[in-house]
């Protein structure tokens, strides 16, 4: 099962490949990274999402990253209410007949073109996991070019 984590993070050379040292050590894989400074510049948010089979490992985990010098605090939202989304870029075919049909598919997901130079254009979309995975298949029939995505961002 995968679950979010959020790590409030000293802005330091180095806590990053702690982090991530942590994780590959145990032999946890960590599905999704996404880390950011906060307003405050010495402060980052990390956003982890993580494959864990059972609380105990979960536990486990929240434990270790606490023991970091460099952690703030730690908050697991597997049990809290919170909001997540991703955001996604991708190069797709586009040409004058298709464009009704794409902008169809902007309306249904929150997306839109950012970039059109000749026969391809660069759109985004941001929302949930399940939202981008139906995005994206939606934008294969157009054919997708090149694609890139974020993490996870979470808020609880």
């Amino acid at each position: 099962m995968r679950h979010t984590i959020s790590v409030l993070v000293e802005n330091k050379f180095g806590v990053l490949a702690r982090i991530a040292g942590l994780f590959s050590a145990r032999g946890y894989n960590i599905a999704s990274l996404a880390v950011s400074e906060t307003l405050d510049p010495t402060i980052s948010y990390m956003t982890i999402v993580v494959e864990a089979q059972d609380e105990k490992i979960l536990e486990q985990i929240n434990k270790q990253l606490n023991k970091l010098i460099d952690v703030i605090t730690v908050t697991d939202f597997t049990k809290k209410e919170y909001i997540d989304r991703e955001l996604v870029l991708a190069k797709v075919n586009y040409s004058a007949k298709d464009k009704a049909k794409l902008e169809a598919v902007f309306d249904k997901y929150i997306g839109k073109v950012i970039h059109h130079k000749g026969d391809i254009a660069i759109v985004e979309a941001v929302g949930e996991h399940t939202q981008i995975k139906s995005f994206l298949e939606e934008l294969s029939k157009f054919g997708i070019k090149e694609l890139v995505r974020t993490g996870k961002l979470a808020i609880s």
